[in-house]
């Protein structure tokens, strides 16, 4: 190809390619500044982004898990509030019964000691019914509703803490909410159920306590899980911004530095003219 031709200027050729190619690079630091990732969309790089598709998937999955661990720490820590002003009630409930065993009593003090005794039992109810959050109670007889959250992203593993009947007549509290210590009688009887009650309750709240200790536990890893499943992502996809700012500024002097070429090659034509002089 000869050297001296107004038809072909090789020197132009070679430095719109560089410049072209100058303009490509700094467009991708441009976009990756703008958007502070280095792969921001599948064209980018495919499988990375794919990868990170998936792992945002997980992430996402994560909140669900989250918030479903959250309710359910929310219902048993009611559940518990509730199970241990039963519990107090029942202290309460077993002092009366005892005094009222004392044979020594009149008809005044004993029929006082049986009024708060009833007051007292009444409020046991009270409190098992009142014990719902969200919609769910966990104390209250034959209905109280088991707990299980989710424990895992795919939906397949579940975390359960067992329901605690705390209602009157139920299998922890033995006494009938018809109970009363009217009689000396009727006190021995009903300061035996107490008794077992205060037990049997006692037991349950253990096994909600324990049951709450393994929500929140479980909650704590799922969000130290979710932070490194989002830091992994930022790995793969996440910008240095520090190596794209100096990246950038030597972009853009390259490609001042293109357009001069490109200019001092489209003016080597011109020599030919002096040929002609």
């Amino acid at each position: 190809m000869p050297y001296n031709s107004v038809n072909t200027n090789v020197g132009a050729m070679i430095a719109l390619q560089n410049l072209n190619a100058t303009n490509s690079d700094l467009a991708m630091a441009q976009t990756r500044i703008n958007t502070g990732k280095k792969v921001s969309s599948a064209k980018d790089n495919g499988a990375i982004w794919a990868i990170a598709q998936n792992q945002r998937a997980a992430s996402g999955s994560l909140n669900a898990v989250r918030d479903s661990l959250q309710r359910s720490q929310s219902t048993i820590d009611v559940a518990l509030a509730a199970g241990e002003t039963v519990s107090d009630l029942l202290l309460q409930m077993k002092e009366k019964a005892l005094a009222a065993t004392d044979t020594s009593l009149d008809t005044a003090s004993r029929s006082a000691l049986n009024e708060d005794f009833k007051s007292l039992r009444d409020q046991v109810t009270k409190a098992v019914q009142n014990a719902t959050f969200n919609g769910v109670n966990m104390l209250d007889g034959p209905t109280a509703t088991t707990i299980a959250a989710l424990a895992d992203a795919d939906g397949t593993s579940k975390l359960t803490v067992q329901a605690q009947d705390l209602s009157l007549g139920g299998s922890n509290v033995t006494l009938a909410t018809t109970d009363s210590i009217g009689t000396t009688t009727l006190a021995g009887s009903s300061l035996a159920s107490i008794t077992s009650s205060i037990a049997n309750v006692s037991t349950a709240l253990s096994k909600l306590g324990t049951g709450s200790k393994s929500v929140s536990s479980h909650l704590t890893f799922v969000n130290k899980l979710q932070d490194a499943i989002d830091a992994g992502v930022g790995n793969l996809v996440d910008a240095d911004l520090a190596k794209e700012s100096a990246k950038l500024t030597a972009l853009q002097t390259k490609q001042q530095l293109g357009v001069q070429a490109l200019t001092i090659a489209n003016q080597s034509p011109q020599s030919i003219m002096s040929l002609f002089r």
